[in-house]
């Protein structure tokens, strides 16, 4: 019979007083009731004596004294807020404020519970937690679940753009990583993941980066086993400008807004056929040495005679070879070669996108509906990219379905 499994919670907050009646409201309404929260509230003690920041630091208080109210289940409050709490100078940040609950519930929990990760800015319907727990039992060799999201539009013409812009990046990047068969055809969201605490304590917990430590933490887990891509509900994170992490959807849509879109453009796809390529060489790489698409990159990231040979001797089976590589140019490599690679290349994010759908979509109507001569992200209506964002959403879970689980 298998165990009953109880959901952890871990939530970092930083000012989000004002969205912790909707976060509660969604968590009342769980039809599971298996579940504790977990909450680290935190900033910088150094905020207390800087004008600008002590409204956050009040706010933050008020926050611990509400979340002391809740009685409906159970609650623990790790207060990285309050004077003389909060980070010092050089350990802060979301990551920490992460890495700090999950490490918290990791002390507690049984190995086959499973920690949920959350922001607070994230709603979520009645069946999350229990659907959460169904797919860990229908794919028990997942250590992890990418769960798929959808970012609410606000009825603000400059956050809505701003978003809609992001999210069309991130959807075209994840599309074309599951079109090549990417190990790493994930997206990594704080407030969209779910791992097991016995996988947690497998790779080692999550590392504090200031910023990305969802990516990192993502990445670890499926360079440990498989990671669960198709998920039948949904998390709908905010979209607002914000800029309490140092990069991530808030700074996007800051930058974004202001007319900067270069860190998100709409890469070239073919970028993603050389990744493809190269990673088909490393059967014949556990041989000899093969010229990829890759090899000029990874010369400059890695010491020359430091990318294969040190696996052959470390790897005597071309299976295990195989998968050294694929942890070696991994999802971080891939993202700096596609981004080293687009600087090459000197066409506009608009034409990009339209290559693609016309090259590997020419069935969407999408194509049709919208006039590509014309269409500008800066300039065509909200509805237009609305159309382009929710086509993407389509053909991205079609994918995930069809490949459901990474490993």
């Amino acid at each position: 019979m298998e165990p009953v499994r109880k959901i952890f919670v871990a939530l970092p907050l930083m000012d989000e007083l004002e969205g912790l009646p909707a976060l509660l409201q969604c968590l009342n309404n769980q039809n599971y009731a298996g579940f504790e929260l977990w909450i680290c509230v935190n900033q910088p003690d150094s905020w207390w004596g800087e004008k600008e920041k002590i409204g956050v630091c009040k706010r933050n208080i008020e926050t611990i004294s509400e979340l002391k109210k809740i009685s409906g289940f159970p609650v623990h409050v790790i207060d990285k807020s309050s004077p003389g709490l909060g980070w010092d100078n050089k350990k802060y940040g979301v990551g920490q404020a992460r890495k700090t609950v999950m490490d918290a519930i990791n002390r507690v929990a049984a190995k086959e519970d499973i920690i949920l990760c959350l922001d607070g800015d994230t709603a979520f319907g009645p069946e999350y937690f229990a659907s959460i727990i169904k797919s860990f039992s229908q794919f028990p060799q997942a250590n992890a679940i990418s769960v798929p999201y959808l970012h609410l539009l606000t009825g603000s013409e400059d956050a809505d753009r701003a978003i809609l812009r992001y999210e069309i990046y991130m959807r075209y990047y994840a599309i074309n990583m599951l079109r090549i068969g990417s190990p790493y055809a994930f997206t990594a969201l704080g407030s969209a993941i779910a791992c097991t605490v016995s996988a947690y304590r497998s790779v080692g917990g999550i590392t504090p980066h200031k910023s990305g430590e969802d990516f990192y933490f993502l990445q670890k887990l499926r360079k440990f086993g498989p990671v669960l891509i198709a998920h039948p509900q949904k998390v709908y994170p905010a979209a607002r400008f914000s800029d309490r992490v140092f990069f991530g959807t808030g700074p996007a849509m800051i930058k974004g807004a202001g007319g900067d879109w270069q860190s998100y453009p709409v890469f070239n796809f073919s970028i993603f056929d050389e990744v493809e390529e190269t990673f088909k060489t490393f059967q014949g790489l556990f041989e000899h040495d093969i010229e990829t698409p890759m090899s000029a990159f990874l010369m400059d990231k890695f010491k020359p005679g430091s990318i294969w040979q040190p696996l052959r001797e470390n790897f005597k089976s071309v299976d295990k070879f195989v998968r050294a590589c694929q942890q070696k140019v991994d999802g971080l490599r891939i993202l700096q070669y596609i981004k080293w690679r687009h600087n090459q290349f000197n066409l506009p994010d608009e034409e990009s996108l339209f290559i693609f759908l016309q090259q590997h979509c020419p069935d969407d109507p999408i194509l049709p509906e919208i006039d590509w001569i014309s269409f500008s992200f800066e300039l065509s209506g909200l509805e237009v990219l609305g159309k382009i964002r929710d086509s993407l959403v389509e053909k991205e879970e079609t994918w995930q379905k069809q490949i459901k689980i990474l490993g």
